[in-house]
């Protein structure tokens, strides 16, 4: 009865599977092809090797045993093909590793370009920050599971199937049903152990991963959450939810150690009955007189060593259960076409216009409220725009779409090429250097020294002992919010392009570093397009136009030089 139901999950993680591979060896076909060939070939290699050896210290010693068959015996041939094996397998073994690891981490790098590209679209920039731990985790942890699907399960796998084969074909020239029946025997016995192994180990691997998700997620909270949680009691709380989620993957380790217990001796267990039952059939074949006693020692070594590959699959079925979680975690978005660079805006069609909205429709990703309604604006080249209006009433909507950060539910947006100046400052744990090369990479000391210059800062940087080498702390820790502001100005000011969007700009800072902040503003914003949204006077100040907004739609349009209401507008601002 749960016949159909089973075979369907099996054709969806099938299916999920076809996804992330597909991407994964288009990223580095032949170099991931070439390292599993090259961990066959170690394992041949090494098989080779000791059982050649075996048979020759065993038939030089059976030919030291009567003077006419010592001098004769050549031992030229086989020594030199034991140092050829030995020099191949240590080749082969350094390639397999440079190769395998090289392709892995190449793959691994393109996976995650694919994934993060896909969130450079538009609404992108707000459901990463809904959702910033599980995307997180996405792009590292997800991402870093699929290395153990190649190194740990698909290259072990080749190369044991490649042992099973030379194992059966040295034994078959010996004598044929021997060869094949050890064939399937290691086959069988060998894969079916990593098996039953990766379905044991599902449920504790995805416990595992989702136990260290939550351990990462509370240790955060804990540190980042310090004070507020101290502020609100919940400390206690807390360190208890930190402790209860490190038990849960106490127990879920507990339970992976005891199934490598299990395997180890699973594969132990294969190995002997391998053994033994190779012996006893040398045995007999050696009675008849089927096969000579150096090729006995031949079978059992190769034997020996035939189903040691396929217990490298123990590491890899192990972790098997994390890795199907990433893969269904991932396969959605890996099913997803390559995103198009995201649309900059179409341009406004005029060119004496910077932007131009017809019959906007827009709402929040996830609502069907509309936060923008049926709105129409045109902004010349140049002008400089103030967007006012109670707290929802959509002006930050309105810059998000002329950023390319929200895709309209109707009508058009057409807009020169932008830059959003948001209300917090986004720093990173990084140099101040790559901070404000973020804006451009391509600058040059010169360039950057005087954009700080322009943002003045330039005094404070010099000021520091490593310059513009000097590491920032996560979020620009180690600056004052006022010297954050004014890097994310330098950092605008990098940025070429003819329109500034600036989303209350000076919100937070104190009067006097507010005005001489946006006198900076006023300074190098000549000859581009502002579009300001805020509840400032002192902002609103900077703008030769004045548009209200009121659910959604622009209720009143305002210049100013055109009466007393453009006057009359900036005093119902508030004021510093």
């Amino acid at each position: 009865m749960n016949a159909a139901p089973q075979r369907r999950r099996s054709r969806r993680h099938a299916g999920e599977l076809r996804l992330v591979l597909r991407p994964l060896f288009a990223a580095q076909p032949r170099a991931l092809r070439w390292g599993m060939v090259l961990a066959a070939l170690t394992v041949l290699a090494g098989m080779a090797l000791l059982g050649l050896s075996g048979w020759f210290i065993t038939a030089t010693a059976l030919a030291g045993l009567h003077a006419a068959t010592a001098f004769t015996f050549d031992v030229f041939a086989p020594s030199a093909g034991i140092r050829l094996l030995a020099l191949g397998r240590t080749a082969s073994r350094y390639g397999e590793r440079l190769v395998t690891h090289d392709a892995t981490f190449g793959a691994l790098a393109a996976l995650r370009v694919r994934l993060f590209r896909g969130w450079a679209v538009a609404e992108a920039a707000r459901a990463l920050a809904m959702r910033p731990a599980r995307l997180l985790f996405r792009l590292t942890a997800d991402i870093d599971a699929l290395e153990s699907l190649y190194l740990r399960l698909l290259v072990p796998a080749a190369a044991a199937l490649g042992a099973a084969l030379l194992a059966g074909l040295v034994l078959g020239t010996m004598h044929l049903a021997m060869g094949v029946a050890l064939a399937a025997w290691l086959v069988a016995a060998g894969w079916g152990i990593a098996l039953w192994i990766s379905r044991r180990a599902r449920r504790p691997a995805v416990r595992r991963a989702r136990a260290i998700e939550t351990l990462r997620a509370r240790a955060v909270d804990l540190v980042a959450g310090q004070a507020d949680l101290a502020m609100a009691g919940r400390l206690d709380a807390q360190r208890e939810a930190l402790a209860a989620a490190d038990r849960q993957l106490a127990r879920a380790d507990l339970a992976l150690n005891r199934l490598e217990a299990a395997a180890g001796a699973a594969y132990g267990g294969a190995g002997t009955l391998t053994l033994v039952a190779v012996l006893l059939a040398a045995a007999v074949l050696v009675e008849k007189g089927a096969i000579g006693t150096p090729a006995a020692a031949l079978a059992l070594l190769v034997a020996l060593t035939a189903l040691e590959p396929f217990a490298a699959l123990r590491r890899g079925a192990l972790d098997a259960g994390r890795t199907w979680l990433a893969v269904r975690r991932l396969a959605p978005r890996m099913a997803q076409a390559e995103p198009a660079p995201a649309p900059a805006a179409a341009g406004p069609g005029d060119p004496s216009l910077a932007v131009r909205l017809e019959n906007v429709v827009a709402s929040h990703p996830g609502s069907a409220v509309r936060v923008l309604d049926g709105l129409s604006l045109a902004i010349a080249e140049g002008e400089r725009v103030a967007v006012i209006g109670a707290s929802g009433a959509g002006k930050s909507t309105l810059l998000a779409l002329l950023a390319a950060e929200l895709s309209p539910r109707q009508g058009r947006v057409g807009a020169r090429p932008a830059c959003l100046l948001t209300q917090r400052t986004e720093l990173f744990q990084d140099s101040l250097r790559d901070n404000l090369r973020l804006a451009d990479p391509a600058a040059g000391d010169d360039r950057l020294w005087s954009a700080l210059h322009a943002a003045g800062l330039e005094a404070d940087v010099r000021a520091l002992s490593a310059g513009l080498d000097t590491p920032l702390g996560e979020g620009g820790l180690g600056l004052s919010g006022g010297q954050s502001r004014r890097l994310a100005l330098a950092r605008l000011f990098l940025r070429p392009v003819p329109l500034w969007l600036l989303d209350e700009p000076t919100e937070a800072l104190d009067a006097a570093v507010a005005h001489d902040v946006l006198l900076r503003l006023a300074q190098h914003a000549e000859g581009r397009t502002l579009v300001i949204a805020t509840h400032l006077r002192r902002e609103a100040a900077l703008a030769d136009r004045l548009l209200r907004l009121e659910d959604g739609r622009i209720v009143a349009d305002l210049r100013r030089g055109g009466g007393d209401a453009f006057d009359a507008a900036l005093r119902q601002l508030r004021a510093d």
